[in-house]
């Protein structure tokens, strides 16, 4: 058998056995088979419908590790399982000594969960992995994966997305904490590519990076309020906390509002709305 065809019968099964309550998804009780149509999956990390039915057919034989860490979390894989994934696929297995963007599944399912709260979740080097439906109504979809597009550090020091308020602070202790975050890293994992290149890019976009580097100031990450002006629900004042996965290098950043206030009223309806509505905009005050 090949190995795209091995390839193809994992994800099937993968699929076959996770249940759509597990991701988040309703049930409508008219499954042909169990588990998720290929349409759910392809939902879920973000491919097309097409990619999904050629990966489980054999006919696309080479996904990035990026298609396969988003498979990986889409199916809720273990990290064996995730590590057998790479094999079939004819990749590098993500190494002990590299940054790594796996989400166990038990936190996945903490954070599906949590559907009411905007969520995103960053890898030891600050690389957004995830997001959930409300963080995207709240900030918007993300830039695409290419080049530090998607991380926190450099949205914080050199350009936020375009189109949404940023999602970082740009406060003093907030930058310092990011600093001594990626220089724990750099220690941590010295062989990482493109941690290096962050930093290294860092270096050379940003001043106030520099001298915080070359100051050896150590920050640590506290609760911050951020106010966001959402141009279909109005102004959100929303407490922001990172909370940190025990046993993996995940920062989980939280937005929440106090039960009762108006913001919390707002985040509901931002919740209802989503997307469909969203046209950009927003500032931090």
């Amino acid at each position: 058998m090949s190995r795209s065809t091995d390839l193809g019968r994992a994800l099937h099964a993968w699929r076959d056995r996770t249940q759509p309550a597990e991701v988040g998804l309703p049930d409508d009780g008219a499954r042909r088979a169990p588990g998720l149509r290929r349409e759910e999956l392809a939902q879920l990390a973000g491919l097309s419908v097409d990619y999904v039915v050629r990966l489980e057919q054999g006919r696309s034989t080479n996904p990035s590790p990026q298609v396969l860490s988003a498979l990986t979390r889409a199916l809720r894989l273990s990290a064996a399982e995730r590590e057998h994934l790479f094999v079939l696929a004819g990749q590098a297995p993500p190494s002990a000594g590299h940054v790594s963007d796996h989400v166990p599944p038990g936190v996945q399912r903490l954070l599906d969960r949590l559907s009411g709260t905007p969520l995103s979740v960053y890898d030891a080097a600050w690389n957004l992995i995830t997001w959930n439906p409300l963080w995207a109504a709240l900030f918007g979809d993300p830039p695409p994966a290419r080049g530090f597009g998607r991380n926190a550090v450099w949205w914080s020091f050199v350009a936020p997305p375009a189109g949404y308020p940023e999602a970082v602070s740009r406060r003093t202790g907030h930058r310092a904490a990011f600093v001594s975050d990626l220089r724990a890293a750099s220690a941590r994992y010295p062989k990482d590519a493109g941690l290096a290149a962050l930093i290294t890019e860092l270096r050379t976009r940003s001043d106030d990076f520099t001298k915080l580097w070359d100051s050896g100031v150590v920050g640590v990450h506290e609760t911050l309020t951020k106010t966001v002006r959402h141009a279909s629900v109005g102004e959100l004042t929303l407490d922001c906390d990172i909370l940190a996965a025990l046993g993996t290098d995940l920062r989980i950043m939280a937005f929440s509002a106090a039960e009762g206030s108006e913001t919390a009223a707002r985040l509901r309806l931002l919740d209802v709305v989503g997307v469909q509505e969203l046209t950009g905009a927003g500032t931090d005050t």
